[in-house]
Protein backbone atom coordinates (compact mmCIF):
# COMPACT_ATOMS: atom_id res chain seq x y z
CA UNK A 1 0.00 0.00 0.00
CA UNK A 2 1.33 3.41 -1.00
CA UNK A 3 0.16 6.10 1.44
CA UNK A 4 1.82 8.63 -0.86
CA UNK A 5 -0.57 7.54 -3.61
CA UNK A 6 -0.80 10.67 -5.80
CA UNK A 7 -4.43 10.07 -6.78
CA UNK A 8 -7.31 12.30 -5.77
CA UNK A 9 -10.89 11.20 -5.09
CA UNK A 10 -11.58 12.23 -8.71
CA UNK A 11 -8.82 10.00 -10.06
CA UNK A 12 -10.02 6.99 -8.07
CA UNK A 13 -13.65 7.49 -9.11
CA UNK A 14 -12.99 8.04 -12.81
CA UNK A 15 -10.65 5.06 -12.98
CA UNK A 16 -13.11 2.71 -11.29
CA UNK A 17 -16.28 3.97 -13.00
CA UNK A 18 -14.70 2.69 -16.24
CA UNK A 19 -13.10 -0.44 -14.78
CA UNK A 20 -16.35 -1.61 -13.15
CA UNK A 21 -18.84 0.03 -15.52
CA UNK A 22 -21.17 -3.00 -15.63
CA UNK A 23 -21.09 -3.71 -11.89
CA UNK A 24 -23.98 -2.65 -9.66
CA UNK A 25 -22.90 0.33 -7.56
CA UNK A 26 -25.94 1.30 -5.48
CA UNK A 27 -29.44 -0.12 -5.06
CA UNK A 28 -32.30 1.75 -3.39
CA UNK A 29 -36.02 0.91 -3.22
CA UNK A 30 -35.59 -1.79 -5.86
CA UNK A 31 -33.69 0.40 -8.36
CA UNK A 32 -30.05 -0.39 -9.16
CA UNK A 33 -27.48 2.01 -10.60
CA UNK A 34 -24.31 0.63 -12.23
CA UNK A 35 -20.93 2.33 -12.06
CA UNK A 36 -21.27 3.15 -15.75
CA UNK A 37 -24.59 4.90 -15.11
CA UNK A 38 -23.11 6.71 -12.10
CA UNK A 39 -20.27 7.87 -14.37
CA UNK A 40 -22.70 9.40 -16.88
CA UNK A 41 -25.09 10.93 -14.34
CA UNK A 42 -22.38 12.47 -12.14
CA UNK A 43 -20.80 14.03 -15.26
CA UNK A 44 -24.17 15.56 -16.13
CA UNK A 45 -24.54 16.93 -12.61
CA UNK A 46 -21.03 18.39 -12.79
CA UNK A 47 -21.69 19.93 -16.22
CA UNK A 48 -24.77 21.70 -14.88
CA UNK A 49 -22.77 23.23 -12.03
CA UNK A 50 -20.05 24.28 -14.46
CA UNK A 51 -22.26 25.79 -17.18
CA UNK A 52 -25.57 26.83 -15.63
CA UNK A 53 -24.53 28.41 -12.32
CA UNK A 54 -22.00 31.01 -11.20
CA UNK A 55 -20.17 28.44 -9.08
CA UNK A 56 -16.41 27.99 -9.49
CA UNK A 57 -13.96 25.23 -8.46
CA UNK A 58 -13.42 25.44 -4.71
CA UNK A 59 -16.95 26.64 -3.99
CA UNK A 60 -18.95 24.71 -1.39
CA UNK A 61 -22.10 22.76 -2.25
CA UNK A 62 -24.29 21.37 0.55
CA UNK A 63 -26.08 18.05 0.07
CA UNK A 64 -29.02 17.37 2.40
CA UNK A 65 -30.66 14.02 1.76
CA UNK A 66 -30.92 10.50 3.19
CA UNK A 67 -29.53 7.35 1.56
CA UNK A 68 -31.07 7.55 -1.91
CA UNK A 69 -29.49 7.16 -5.36
CA UNK A 70 -29.33 10.91 -5.87
CA UNK A 71 -26.69 11.18 -3.13
CA UNK A 72 -23.80 9.49 -5.01
CA UNK A 73 -24.81 11.26 -8.23
CA UNK A 74 -24.60 14.66 -6.53
CA UNK A 75 -21.57 13.81 -4.42
CA UNK A 76 -19.42 12.62 -7.33
CA UNK A 77 -20.81 15.38 -9.54
CA UNK A 78 -19.68 18.03 -7.07
CA UNK A 79 -16.20 16.46 -6.91
CA UNK A 80 -15.97 16.29 -10.71
CA UNK A 81 -16.79 20.00 -10.95
CA UNK A 82 -13.85 20.68 -8.61
CA UNK A 83 -16.10 21.85 -5.80
CA UNK A 84 -16.27 20.97 -2.10
CA UNK A 85 -19.01 18.73 -0.73
CA UNK A 86 -20.65 19.90 2.50
CA UNK A 87 -22.40 16.87 4.00
CA UNK A 88 -25.60 18.07 5.69
CA UNK A 89 -27.86 16.19 8.08
CA UNK A 90 -31.48 15.99 6.78
CA UNK A 91 -32.77 16.20 10.36
CA UNK A 92 -31.17 19.57 11.08
CA UNK A 93 -33.34 22.26 12.58
CA UNK A 94 -33.51 25.64 10.85
CA UNK A 95 -30.98 27.03 13.33
CA UNK A 96 -28.49 24.21 12.74
CA UNK A 97 -28.86 24.36 8.96
CA UNK A 98 -28.45 28.13 8.86
CA UNK A 99 -25.25 27.85 10.92
CA UNK A 100 -23.75 25.21 8.64
CA UNK A 101 -24.64 27.01 5.39
CA UNK A 102 -23.25 30.30 6.67
CA UNK A 103 -20.18 28.77 8.31
CA UNK A 104 -19.24 26.88 5.14
CA UNK A 105 -20.21 29.72 2.81
CA UNK A 106 -22.14 27.23 0.68
CA UNK A 107 -23.18 28.67 -2.69
CA UNK A 108 -25.63 25.86 -3.49
CA UNK A 109 -27.69 23.19 -1.76
CA UNK A 110 -29.11 19.93 -3.06
CA UNK A 111 -32.11 18.99 -0.93
CA UNK A 112 -34.83 16.33 -0.82
CA UNK A 113 -38.33 17.81 -1.28
CA UNK A 114 -39.61 16.04 1.87
CA UNK A 115 -37.36 18.18 4.07
CA UNK A 116 -36.98 21.28 1.89
CA UNK A 117 -39.36 23.37 4.01
CA UNK A 118 -36.63 23.79 6.65
CA UNK A 119 -34.13 24.99 4.05
CA UNK A 120 -36.70 27.38 2.58
CA UNK A 121 -36.88 29.20 5.92
CA UNK A 122 -33.15 29.94 6.09
CA UNK A 123 -31.72 30.01 2.55
CA UNK A 124 -32.59 33.72 2.09
CA UNK A 125 -30.33 34.47 5.09
CA UNK A 126 -27.34 32.61 3.63
CA UNK A 127 -24.95 32.85 0.67
CA UNK A 128 -26.79 30.08 -1.21
CA UNK A 129 -27.40 31.11 -4.84
CA UNK A 130 -28.77 27.87 -6.25
CA UNK A 131 -31.20 25.32 -4.78
CA UNK A 132 -31.54 21.92 -6.46
CA UNK A 133 -34.62 20.02 -5.27
CA UNK A 134 -35.03 16.29 -5.78
CA UNK A 135 -38.06 14.09 -5.23
CA UNK A 136 -37.50 10.69 -3.69
CA UNK A 137 -38.29 8.66 -6.84
CA UNK A 138 -36.23 10.76 -9.27
CA UNK A 139 -33.74 8.01 -10.15
CA UNK A 140 -36.40 5.41 -11.00
CA UNK A 141 -37.92 4.64 -14.38
CA UNK A 142 -40.80 6.81 -15.64
CA UNK A 143 -43.74 4.74 -14.37
CA UNK A 144 -42.27 3.90 -10.96
CA UNK A 145 -41.01 7.45 -10.53
CA UNK A 146 -44.49 8.88 -11.03
CA UNK A 147 -45.96 6.28 -8.69
CA UNK A 148 -43.44 6.88 -5.88
CA UNK A 149 -43.49 10.67 -6.11
CA UNK A 150 -47.29 10.83 -6.30
CA UNK A 151 -47.76 8.46 -3.35
CA UNK A 152 -45.36 10.57 -1.28
CA UNK A 153 -47.38 13.70 -2.10
CA UNK A 154 -50.74 12.03 -1.47
CA UNK A 155 -49.54 10.93 1.95
CA UNK A 156 -48.65 14.59 2.58
CA UNK A 157 -45.01 13.70 3.18
CA UNK A 158 -43.84 16.84 1.34
CA UNK A 159 -44.55 20.06 3.29
CA UNK A 160 -45.07 23.33 1.43
CA UNK A 161 -41.88 25.18 0.43
CA UNK A 162 -40.59 27.54 -2.22
CA UNK A 163 -37.26 29.03 -3.27
CA UNK A 164 -36.54 31.94 -5.61
CA UNK A 165 -33.60 30.10 -7.16
CA UNK A 166 -34.99 26.57 -7.44
CA UNK A 167 -34.35 23.93 -10.11
CA UNK A 168 -35.46 20.29 -10.23
CA UNK A 169 -32.84 17.54 -9.97
CA UNK A 170 -34.01 15.89 -13.20
CA UNK A 171 -33.79 19.23 -15.03
CA UNK A 172 -30.22 19.57 -13.79
CA UNK A 173 -29.34 16.22 -15.35
CA UNK A 174 -31.06 17.11 -18.61
CA UNK A 175 -29.30 20.48 -18.90
CA UNK A 176 -25.95 18.86 -18.08
CA UNK A 177 -25.94 16.37 -20.97
CA UNK A 178 -23.33 18.48 -22.74
CA UNK A 179 -20.50 20.76 -21.74
CA UNK A 180 -18.69 18.72 -19.06
CA UNK A 181 -15.13 19.98 -18.58
CA UNK A 182 -12.73 17.71 -16.75
CA UNK A 183 -11.03 19.50 -13.86
CA UNK A 184 -7.79 18.77 -12.07
CA UNK A 185 -7.10 19.22 -8.39
CA UNK A 186 -4.31 18.70 -5.92
CA UNK A 187 -4.46 15.96 -3.33
CA UNK A 188 -4.00 18.57 -0.60
CA UNK A 189 -7.16 20.37 -1.76
CA UNK A 190 -10.23 20.06 0.47
CA UNK A 191 -12.73 17.54 -0.93
CA UNK A 192 -15.30 17.41 1.88
CA UNK A 193 -16.33 19.69 4.72
CA UNK A 194 -17.58 17.27 7.35
CA UNK A 195 -19.22 18.95 10.33
CA UNK A 196 -18.75 17.61 13.83
CA UNK A 197 -21.85 16.91 15.90
CA UNK A 198 -21.49 20.08 17.92
CA UNK A 199 -22.42 18.32 21.20
CA UNK A 200 -19.81 20.35 23.08
CA UNK A 201 -20.35 23.68 21.34
CA UNK A 202 -20.73 25.13 17.85
CA UNK A 203 -20.44 22.55 15.05
CA UNK A 204 -17.12 22.88 13.21
CA UNK A 205 -16.29 21.84 9.67
CA UNK A 206 -13.44 19.32 9.46
CA UNK A 207 -11.49 19.92 6.23
CA UNK A 208 -10.95 16.49 4.71
CA UNK A 209 -8.59 16.61 1.74
CA UNK A 210 -8.35 14.28 -1.25
CA UNK A 211 -5.21 12.86 0.37
CA UNK A 212 -7.05 12.23 3.66
CA UNK A 213 -9.91 10.36 1.98
CA UNK A 214 -7.81 8.32 -0.46
CA UNK A 215 -5.34 7.41 2.31
CA UNK A 216 -8.10 6.23 4.63
CA UNK A 217 -9.71 4.25 1.82
CA UNK A 218 -6.37 2.47 1.21
CA UNK A 219 -5.78 1.96 4.94
CA UNK A 220 -9.21 0.41 5.37
CA UNK A 221 -8.82 -1.86 2.35
CA UNK A 222 -5.45 -3.19 3.55
CA UNK A 223 -6.52 -3.66 7.19
CA UNK A 224 -9.71 -5.47 6.15
CA UNK A 225 -8.14 -7.46 3.34
CA UNK A 226 -10.64 -10.08 2.22
CA UNK A 227 -13.66 -7.91 3.05
CA UNK A 228 -13.38 -5.86 -0.17
CA UNK A 229 -12.79 -8.47 -2.86
CA UNK A 230 -13.23 -6.85 -6.27
CA UNK A 231 -16.79 -7.03 -7.51
CA UNK A 232 -17.79 -9.73 -5.02
CA UNK A 233 -19.25 -7.80 -2.10
CA UNK A 234 -22.75 -6.57 -1.31
CA UNK A 235 -22.88 -4.37 1.77
CA UNK A 236 -25.97 -3.05 3.52
CA UNK A 237 -25.80 0.74 4.03
CA UNK A 238 -28.19 1.74 6.84
CA UNK A 239 -25.89 4.43 8.26
CA UNK A 240 -26.31 7.73 6.40
CA UNK A 241 -23.83 8.50 3.63
CA UNK A 242 -23.57 12.07 4.97
CA UNK A 243 -21.90 10.49 8.03
CA UNK A 244 -18.16 10.12 7.37
CA UNK A 245 -18.03 6.45 8.46
CA UNK A 246 -20.61 5.33 5.91
CA UNK A 247 -19.20 7.76 3.33
CA UNK A 248 -15.71 6.23 3.51
CA UNK A 249 -16.99 2.64 3.42
CA UNK A 250 -19.64 2.95 0.70
CA UNK A 251 -18.52 5.92 -1.44
CA UNK A 252 -14.78 5.25 -1.23
CA UNK A 253 -13.74 1.67 -0.32
CA UNK A 254 -16.71 -0.06 -1.96
CA UNK A 255 -16.44 2.16 -5.04
CA UNK A 256 -12.69 1.54 -5.38
CA UNK A 257 -13.28 -2.23 -5.40
CA UNK A 258 -16.30 -2.19 -7.74
CA UNK A 259 -18.69 -3.41 -5.07
CA UNK A 260 -22.40 -3.05 -4.41
CA UNK A 261 -24.12 -1.07 -1.61
CA UNK A 262 -27.80 -1.48 -0.63
CA UNK A 263 -28.98 1.96 0.49
CA UNK A 264 -31.48 2.09 3.34
CA UNK A 265 -33.24 5.50 3.31
CA UNK A 266 -34.89 5.07 6.72
CA UNK A 267 -33.25 2.46 8.99
CA UNK A 268 -35.94 3.02 11.64
CA UNK A 269 -38.52 1.49 9.31
CA UNK A 270 -37.44 -2.07 10.04
CA UNK A 271 -40.06 -3.67 7.78
CA UNK A 272 -38.78 -1.77 4.74
CA UNK A 273 -35.21 -2.46 5.88
CA UNK A 274 -35.83 -6.21 5.85
CA UNK A 275 -37.62 -6.00 2.50
CA UNK A 276 -34.59 -4.27 0.95
CA UNK A 277 -32.30 -7.09 2.09
CA UNK A 278 -34.48 -9.97 0.90
CA UNK A 279 -33.08 -11.74 -2.14
CA UNK A 280 -29.72 -9.97 -1.88
CA UNK A 281 -26.51 -11.93 -1.36
CA UNK A 282 -25.34 -9.83 1.60
CA UNK A 283 -21.65 -10.19 2.48
CA UNK A 284 -21.14 -7.16 4.72
CA UNK A 285 -23.07 -5.04 7.19
CA UNK A 286 -22.03 -1.69 8.65
CA UNK A 287 -24.02 -0.45 11.65
CA UNK A 288 -23.93 0.49 15.30
CA UNK A 289 -25.07 -0.89 18.64
CA UNK A 290 -28.64 0.47 18.78
CA UNK A 291 -29.34 -0.64 15.21
CA UNK A 292 -28.05 -4.16 15.87
CA UNK A 293 -30.16 -4.29 19.02
CA UNK A 294 -33.32 -3.19 17.18
CA UNK A 295 -32.82 -5.67 14.33
CA UNK A 296 -32.22 -8.50 16.79
CA UNK A 297 -35.79 -7.94 18.09
CA UNK A 298 -37.32 -8.04 14.57
CA UNK A 299 -38.60 -11.46 13.56
CA UNK A 300 -38.44 -10.69 9.84
CA UNK A 301 -34.76 -9.86 10.14
CA UNK A 302 -34.06 -12.96 12.21
CA UNK A 303 -35.63 -15.05 9.44
CA UNK A 304 -33.26 -13.75 6.74
CA UNK A 305 -30.57 -15.95 5.20
CA UNK A 306 -27.18 -14.96 6.63
CA UNK A 307 -25.19 -17.74 4.95
CA UNK A 308 -23.18 -15.32 2.76
CA UNK A 309 -22.57 -12.72 5.48
CA UNK A 310 -18.87 -12.64 6.33
CA UNK A 311 -18.36 -9.32 8.11
CA UNK A 312 -20.19 -6.93 10.40
CA UNK A 313 -18.57 -3.66 11.42
CA UNK A 314 -19.66 -1.44 14.29
CA UNK A 315 -18.78 2.18 14.94
CA UNK A 316 -20.20 5.45 16.24
CA UNK A 317 -20.71 4.22 19.80
CA UNK A 318 -19.54 1.36 22.02
CA UNK A 319 -20.85 -2.12 21.20
CA UNK A 320 -22.24 -3.74 24.34
CA UNK A 321 -21.30 -7.36 24.96
CA UNK A 322 -24.97 -8.35 25.19
CA UNK A 323 -25.79 -6.95 21.74
CA UNK A 324 -22.59 -8.39 20.26
CA UNK A 325 -23.55 -11.84 21.57
CA UNK A 326 -27.12 -11.53 20.20
CA UNK A 327 -25.81 -10.58 16.75
CA UNK A 328 -23.33 -13.46 16.65
CA UNK A 329 -25.99 -15.93 17.72
CA UNK A 330 -28.41 -14.62 15.09
CA UNK A 331 -26.04 -14.25 12.11
CA UNK A 332 -23.08 -16.46 12.96
CA UNK A 333 -20.77 -13.45 12.50
CA UNK A 334 -18.74 -11.74 15.20
CA UNK A 335 -19.08 -7.95 15.19
CA UNK A 336 -15.84 -6.09 14.62
CA UNK A 337 -15.55 -2.76 16.40
CA UNK A 338 -13.40 0.00 14.97
CA UNK A 339 -12.47 3.44 16.15
CA UNK A 340 -12.55 6.70 14.26
CA UNK A 341 -13.75 10.26 14.29
CA UNK A 342 -14.79 12.95 11.85
CA UNK A 343 -11.34 14.54 12.10
CA UNK A 344 -9.60 11.32 10.97
CA UNK A 345 -11.62 10.65 7.81
CA UNK A 346 -12.65 8.60 9.98
CA UNK A 347 -10.89 5.25 10.56
CA UNK A 348 -8.04 5.06 13.08
CA UNK A 349 -8.19 1.39 14.02
CA UNK A 350 -9.95 -1.82 13.03
CA UNK A 351 -9.57 -5.56 13.55
CA UNK A 352 -8.57 -7.63 10.49
CA UNK A 353 -10.85 -10.56 9.55
CA UNK A 354 -10.41 -13.48 11.92
CA UNK A 355 -8.46 -11.39 14.45
CA UNK A 356 -11.28 -9.71 16.34
CA UNK A 357 -10.83 -9.24 20.09
CA UNK A 358 -14.10 -8.50 21.87
CA UNK A 359 -13.94 -5.29 23.86
CA UNK A 360 -11.27 -3.74 21.63
CA UNK A 361 -11.42 -1.56 18.52
CA UNK A 362 -8.66 -3.45 16.75
CA UNK A 363 -5.24 -2.00 16.13
CA UNK A 364 -4.15 1.07 14.11
CA UNK A 365 -4.64 0.92 10.35
CA UNK A 366 -1.39 1.06 8.31
CA UNK A 367 0.56 4.31 8.50
CA UNK A 368 -1.16 5.40 11.72
CA UNK A 369 0.59 6.17 15.03
CA UNK A 370 -1.23 6.18 18.36
CA UNK A 371 -0.20 6.98 21.91
CA UNK A 372 -1.85 7.61 25.28
CA UNK A 373 -0.78 10.34 27.67
CA UNK A 374 -1.54 11.48 31.19
CA UNK A 375 -3.02 14.90 31.98
CA UNK A 376 0.50 16.42 31.89
CA UNK A 377 1.16 15.10 28.38
CA UNK A 378 3.54 12.33 29.42
CA UNK A 379 3.36 9.23 27.22
CA UNK A 380 2.12 6.22 29.20
CA UNK A 381 3.23 2.59 28.83
CA UNK A 382 1.07 -0.20 27.43
CA UNK A 383 -1.81 -1.20 29.66
CA UNK A 384 -2.33 2.17 31.34
CA UNK A 385 -5.40 4.29 30.54
CA UNK A 386 -4.86 7.80 29.28
CA UNK A 387 -5.83 10.34 26.62
CA UNK A 388 -5.58 8.93 23.10
CA UNK A 389 -3.61 10.84 20.44
CA UNK A 390 -3.41 9.95 16.73
CA UNK A 391 -1.11 10.85 13.86
CA UNK A 392 -1.39 9.72 10.24
CA UNK A 393 -2.25 10.70 6.65
CA UNK A 394 -5.98 10.53 7.42
CA UNK A 395 -5.83 13.36 10.01
CA UNK A 396 -7.76 16.40 8.74
CA UNK A 397 -6.17 19.55 7.39
CA UNK A 398 -7.90 21.47 10.20
CA UNK A 399 -11.22 23.09 11.04
CA UNK A 400 -12.71 25.36 8.37
CA UNK A 401 -11.74 28.97 9.13
CA UNK A 402 -11.03 28.14 12.79
CA UNK A 403 -7.24 28.23 13.26
CA UNK A 404 -7.51 28.52 17.05
CA UNK A 405 -9.70 25.43 17.32
CA UNK A 406 -7.33 23.59 14.96
CA UNK A 407 -4.32 24.49 17.13
CA UNK A 408 -6.17 23.21 20.22
CA UNK A 409 -6.79 19.85 18.55
CA UNK A 410 -3.64 19.21 16.46
CA UNK A 411 -0.20 19.95 17.90
CA UNK A 412 2.86 21.23 16.02
CA UNK A 413 4.02 17.66 15.30
CA UNK A 414 0.73 16.62 13.71
CA UNK A 415 -0.68 14.68 16.68
CA UNK A 416 -4.47 14.96 17.05
CA UNK A 417 -6.10 14.88 20.49
CA UNK A 418 -9.10 12.56 20.15
CA UNK A 419 -10.73 13.50 23.46
CA UNK A 420 -11.09 9.78 24.24
CA UNK A 421 -9.66 7.78 27.11
CA UNK A 422 -8.03 4.55 25.95
CA UNK A 423 -5.69 1.70 26.80
CA UNK A 424 -3.17 0.39 24.29
CA UNK A 425 -2.52 -3.28 25.04
CA UNK A 426 0.86 -5.00 24.75
CA UNK A 427 -0.29 -6.58 21.47
CA UNK A 428 -1.18 -3.17 20.01
CA UNK A 429 -4.94 -3.57 20.22
CA UNK A 430 -6.79 -0.53 21.56
CA UNK A 431 -9.55 -0.44 24.14
CA UNK A 432 -11.60 2.76 24.28
CA UNK A 433 -12.48 3.40 27.89
CA UNK A 434 -14.80 6.35 27.27
CA UNK A 435 -15.06 9.94 26.16
CA UNK A 436 -12.95 12.09 28.46
CA UNK A 437 -15.83 14.54 28.92
CA UNK A 438 -18.25 11.73 29.88
CA UNK A 439 -16.06 10.28 32.61
CA UNK A 440 -17.70 10.23 36.06
CA UNK A 441 -15.53 10.83 39.13
CA UNK A 442 -16.87 9.10 42.26
CA UNK A 443 -14.86 9.83 45.43
CA UNK A 444 -11.80 10.42 43.25
CA UNK A 445 -12.23 7.19 41.27
CA UNK A 446 -12.71 7.29 37.51
CA UNK A 447 -15.93 5.61 36.38
CA UNK A 448 -16.56 5.10 32.66
CA UNK A 449 -20.20 5.12 31.44
CA UNK A 450 -19.46 2.55 28.72
CA UNK A 451 -18.64 -0.06 31.36
CA UNK A 452 -21.79 0.69 33.37
CA UNK A 453 -23.99 0.59 30.25
CA UNK A 454 -22.45 -2.72 29.20
CA UNK A 455 -23.23 -4.32 32.56
CA UNK A 456 -26.76 -2.89 32.85
CA UNK A 457 -27.44 -4.03 29.26
CA UNK A 458 -26.75 -7.61 30.40
CA UNK A 459 -29.28 -7.37 33.23
CA UNK A 460 -32.31 -9.59 32.45
CA UNK A 461 -35.26 -7.40 31.52
CA UNK A 462 -33.25 -4.37 30.33
CA UNK A 463 -33.26 -3.47 26.64
CA UNK A 464 -30.74 -0.60 26.67
CA UNK A 465 -29.23 1.93 29.06
CA UNK A 466 -27.33 5.19 29.39
CA UNK A 467 -25.19 6.23 32.35
CA UNK A 468 -24.27 9.75 33.46
CA UNK A 469 -22.77 11.44 36.49
CA UNK A 470 -24.97 13.48 38.84
CA UNK A 471 -23.98 15.70 41.74
CA UNK A 472 -23.68 13.94 45.08
CA UNK A 473 -22.96 15.61 48.44
CA UNK A 474 -20.87 12.70 49.73
CA UNK A 475 -18.96 11.46 46.69
CA UNK A 476 -18.85 14.52 44.44
CA UNK A 477 -20.56 12.62 41.67
CA UNK A 478 -22.67 9.49 41.62
CA UNK A 479 -23.76 7.21 38.78
CA UNK A 480 -27.29 7.56 37.46
CA UNK A 481 -28.64 5.11 34.86
CA UNK A 482 -31.52 5.67 32.47
CA UNK A 483 -32.89 2.35 31.22
CA UNK A 484 -35.51 1.04 28.81
CA UNK A 485 -37.38 -2.08 29.96
CA UNK A 486 -37.66 -5.26 27.95
CA UNK A 487 -39.61 -6.88 30.79
CA UNK A 488 -42.24 -4.63 32.41
CA UNK A 489 -41.85 -6.34 35.80
CA UNK A 490 -38.21 -5.37 36.37
CA UNK A 491 -37.56 -2.78 39.11
CA UNK A 492 -34.76 -0.38 39.97
CA UNK A 493 -33.83 -2.66 42.87
CA UNK A 494 -33.35 -5.56 40.45
CA UNK A 495 -30.98 -3.50 38.32
CA UNK A 496 -28.98 -2.24 41.29
CA UNK A 497 -28.71 -5.76 42.72
CA UNK A 498 -27.42 -7.02 39.36
CA UNK A 499 -24.86 -4.21 39.25
CA UNK A 500 -23.67 -5.02 42.77
CA UNK A 501 -22.86 -8.54 41.59
CA UNK A 502 -20.91 -7.29 38.59
CA UNK A 503 -19.34 -3.94 39.52
CA UNK A 504 -17.04 -2.59 42.22
CA UNK A 505 -18.98 -0.69 44.88
CA UNK A 506 -18.18 2.87 43.75
CA UNK A 507 -19.34 2.04 40.20
CA UNK A 508 -22.79 0.80 41.25
CA UNK A 509 -25.54 3.24 40.18
CA UNK A 510 -27.16 5.22 42.97
CA UNK A 511 -30.22 5.97 40.83
CA UNK A 512 -32.14 4.12 38.14
CA UNK A 513 -34.73 5.92 36.03
CA UNK A 514 -36.82 3.97 33.55
CA UNK A 515 -37.80 5.61 30.26
CA UNK A 516 -39.95 4.58 27.30
CA UNK A 517 -37.01 5.48 25.08
CA UNK A 518 -33.60 7.15 25.24
CA UNK A 519 -32.65 10.28 23.27
CA UNK A 520 -30.68 9.36 20.16
CA UNK A 521 -28.92 11.06 17.28
CA UNK A 522 -29.98 10.59 13.67
CA UNK A 523 -27.68 7.56 13.42
CA UNK A 524 -29.01 6.00 16.63
CA UNK A 525 -26.23 7.05 18.98
CA UNK A 526 -27.50 7.54 22.55
CA UNK A 527 -27.17 11.21 23.53
CA UNK A 528 -25.89 11.26 27.08
CA UNK A 529 -25.51 15.04 26.75
CA UNK A 530 -29.30 15.51 26.56
CA UNK A 531 -29.77 13.44 29.70
CA UNK A 532 -27.08 15.45 31.49
CA UNK A 533 -28.71 18.73 30.43
CA UNK A 534 -32.09 17.50 31.75
CA UNK A 535 -30.56 16.62 35.10
CA UNK A 536 -28.78 19.94 35.33
CA UNK A 537 -31.98 21.86 34.52
CA UNK A 538 -33.84 19.82 37.14
CA UNK A 539 -31.17 20.61 39.70
CA UNK A 540 -31.26 24.32 38.86
CA UNK A 541 -35.06 24.49 39.23
CA UNK A 542 -34.91 22.70 42.59
CA UNK A 543 -32.21 25.08 43.81
CA UNK A 544 -34.30 28.06 42.78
Amino acid sequence: MNLNDPRTVLDVAEENFVKFSNNPAFTCMGQTMTYGELDVLSKQFAAYLQNHTNLQPGDRVAVQMPNILQYPVAMFGIARAGMILVNTNPLYTARELKHQLNDSGAKAIVVLANIADTASKVVPETSVEQVIVTEIGDMHGFAKRLLINNVVKLKKMVPEFSFKNQVAFRDVLAKGKTGFKKVSCDREDVAVLQYTGGTTGVAKGAMLTHRNLVSNMLQLEEQLEGNFLEGQETYVAPLPLYHIYAFTVHCMAMMASGNHSILIPNPRDLDSFVKAMKGQRITGFVGLNTLFNGLAQHQGFRDLDFSTLKSTASGGMALTSEVGAKWREMTGVQVSEGFGMTETSPVVSAAPPGKIQDGTVGYPVPGTEVRVTDSEGNVLPAGEPGELWVRGPQVMKGYWERPEATAETIDSEGWLDTGDMAVIQEDGYIRIVDRKKDMIIVSGFNVYPNEIEDVVGQCPGVLEAAAIGVADAKTGEAVKVFAVKEDASITDKDVIAFCRENLTGYKVPKQIEFREELPKSNVGKILRRELKDEEQAKGNSQAA
